[in-house]
């Protein structure tokens, strides 16, 4: 399914005429129902850690550069060490002063202005990061993205989600009910992600 067929469907279900083409559009429906896409696939990104949307970084040294479509880390044992050790995430600055003024044999990582510094600094030397891309939308040409640029981009998560997101904001936007289809967009998106998860 693509961004086009996607807004088609909901077209389908709220008695729009479907659409030939929809991104770029100077159709203000059409331009509406773009723009709710966003709305949808960003909110539906966030609240998974999809697979496709799972990626790995090696660090050359300390600090390492985070990458560009770094959303967050993974849960539970994001960095490792090139021999397989965990590394301890730090969350704020006062205690990562204190770690790196004290010699430890216990490597820990901080998050700090694009950069992923670890220590001791011996630690970031070939460091595995595991991190959830912020990329959603799966290009035709050219990788992944966050937003959309053609009709024929689709998403990296079950593209149902997309259609049932759509649909409620549409909903709500014009006014009318939409409580119905929102249980069935959080319903859905608690069974895929199960499902995306192996469970």
């Amino acid at each position: 399914m693509t961004l086009l067929s996607a807004i088609n469907e909901v077209c389908d279900v709220v008695s729009l005429d479907r659409f030939a083409s929809v991104y770029g559009s100077v159709n203000p429906n059409a331009q509406t129902m773009v723009a709710l896409a966003q709305e949808a696939g960003d909110e539906i990104a966030r609240r998974g850690d999809w697979q496709k949307m799972l990626k790995t970084a090696t660090a050359v040294s300390s600090p390492m550069t985070i990458p560009t479509d770094y959303e967050r880390m993974t849960p539970g044992g994001a960095v490792r060490t090139s021999a397989g050790d965990f590394v301890r995430p730090i969350t704020n600055s006062s205690q990562w002063a204190v770690i790196v003024g004290v010699p430890s044999a216990q490597p820990y990582f901080f998050i700090k202005a694009g950069q992923v510094l670890f220590s001791p600094a011996s630690a970031g030397a070939g460091a595995i990061v595991d991190y959830v891309s912020r990329n959603w939308i799966m290009k035709n040409v050219g990788g992944d993205a966050s937003a959309w640029t053609a009709d024929d981009d689709a998403t990296l998560f079950p593209e149902r989600l997309l259609v049932k997101g759509v649909m409620w904001r549409w909903k709500r936007q014009k006014g009318l009910p939409f409580d119905d289809v929102l249980a069935e967009f959080e319903a859905d998106l608690v069974q895929e992600l199960n499902a995306d998860r192996g469970a």
